[in-house]
């Protein structure tokens, strides 16, 4: 979730104090650590399979398809798994999902194996993430308490930008060095050490619900919280803007292809790849910092549509450097993001708060993983340039009309002037307040 702020120049002095309490929390801190160095293996695993697979097959297509495989599964199967965070104990379920994933991803290093099962183990370890993350984001609240919690979550957020930068110019290194199959086995270290972290660092609680009460919650909840952010126009304008990703998301997926037009590698591969997060925490630090929060939610049709409009020079064919210059320029206008999860957060009854978040990020997942699918299989035809700058420019068309619709119903949310939505209670098992940060795999 996006740091509050209430000053326009300054991080307020009991925030910083926050922060330094958190930390000395001996459970945050295992959960922090936990944290990120699962997502540096992530990223590093992330750059790996694409080169492995772009490798073996010279494909776009499959090489997306992979890497699309890292977004698809918590949309299936996620709704479910997710409801285990509440029928057994948070911290059993993590566990036992990091030693799962340790074991799949070691299969991963040590066997070779056609594309189509590889696939099938890269859906396993994703689908085993939605639990995982289902269960942190439940036992944080247990954790943390009042503003530290909010400050809990800022602190996530940062680390995971961070650690994508690092993950993905260090992965791409590594699996230049080492190779492929030895940097999957390092991303199924990860896995265990970050078990490891748990079982040492995060105290026993007992399960929070009785199990047969939770399958029928689940499904009703799919209902009530698309009823409750698409009836009413804040709600679904923001959603919206959240799910404008699917769009700026395709250059990541075709970042190996793209890498090789300019004769390069894994390592050309990472710097692609790192360009958009390194951009987003530039962009983070100076919107948040330097523009009031009134003026954000004014700023923020126009932040998206920079989202989109530098990827439409890739189709000029520029040089490598002008090349991730754009991606970090994109990476800056994301930054929009922070500002529209912030009011969502604000917007929806803490009833339906679950619920709500729930169909955002499912909606972000799906939009990010059939955005990098079709994107893979048009540049199958295209070429990575081309399609890359076509995303570009059907971004920036819908980022325009959203930008409209914002402009007609921002006032209110401003002035603190509108209708409150229609709230509906929460099933069981539904939580979190995050629009991103879904799970291991970046968005």
């Amino acid at each position: 979730m996006a740091e509050r702020q209430t000053g326009r120049h300054r991080r307020p002095p009991e925030q910083q104090a926050t922060y330094r309490e958190v930390f000395a929390i001996g459970e945050f801190r295992a959960l922090w650590s936990a944290q990120a160095l699962s997502y540096v293996g992530d990223q590093l695993a992330q750059v790996a399979l694409a080169v492995l697979v772009y490798d073996h097959t010279r494909s776009t297509l499959l090489t997306a398809l992979v890497y699309a495989l890292t977004y698809l599964p918590p949309i299936l199967g996620g709704p479910v798994l997710s409801g285990l965070a509440d029928l057994f104990p948070r911290r059993t379920v993590m566990i036992v999902c990091d030693v799962l994933r340790a074991v799949l991803v070691a299969v991963m290093a040590v066997v070779a194996m056609p594309v189509g099962a590889l696939s099938v183990l890269v859906f396993l370890v994703v689908l085993l993430g939605t639990p995982f993350s289902a269960a942190r984001a439940a036992v944080m609240p247990d954790v943390l308490e009042g503003d530290r919690y909010v400050a809990g979550s800022a602190i996530a957020n940062i680390t995971h930008q961070i650690t994508q930068v690092l993950g993905f110019l260090v992965g791409g290194a590594v699996v230049a060095i080492v190779g492929t199959y030895e940097a999957l086995a390092l991303d199924a270290l990860t896995f265990g050490a970050s078990a490891v972290i748990l079982v040492g660092g995060l105290r026993r609680r007992a399960a929070p619900r009785r199990r047969e009460r939770e399958s029928l919650g689940l499904l009703r909840g799919t209902r009530d919280g698309a009823r409750l952010v698409f009836g009413d126009p804040v709600l679904r304008s923001l959603v919206l803007f959240a799910w404008l990703c699917a769009f700026y998301v395709i250059p990541e997926g075709l970042a190996v292809p793209y890498a090789a037009t300019f004769g390069g590698g894994a390592v050309t591969a990472g710097l692609l790849l790192a360009a958009m997060p390194t951009g987003m925490v530039v962009g983070s630090l100076l919107f948040s910092r330097f523009v009031r929060p009134a003026n954000r939610l004014h700023a923020m049709g126009w932040m998206s549509m920079l989202a989109c409009l530098p990827l439409v020079g890739a189709g000029v064919h520029p040089p490598l450097w002008s090349v991730v210059a754009l991606w970090a320029l994109s990476g800056v206008g994301s930054a929009y993001q922070l500002v529209a999860n912030t009011a969502f957060v604000a917007a929806v009854p803490a009833s339906g708060r679950g619920q709500a978040f729930g169909l955002a990020q499912s909606g972000i997942l799906a939009g990010q993983g059939v955005g990098i699918l079709v994107g893979g299989a048009a540049a199958q035809v295209l070429g990575p340039e081309t399609v890359v700058a076509f995303a570009g420019v059907l971004g920036l068309s819908v980022a325009a009309m959203l930008t409209l619709g914002w402009n007609r119903v921002r006032g209110g949310v401003i002035a603190g002037t509108r209708p409150g939505p229609v709230a509906v209670a929460a099933p069981p098992g539904t939580g979190g307040d995050e629009l991103s940060g879904v799970g291991r795999t970046a968005s």
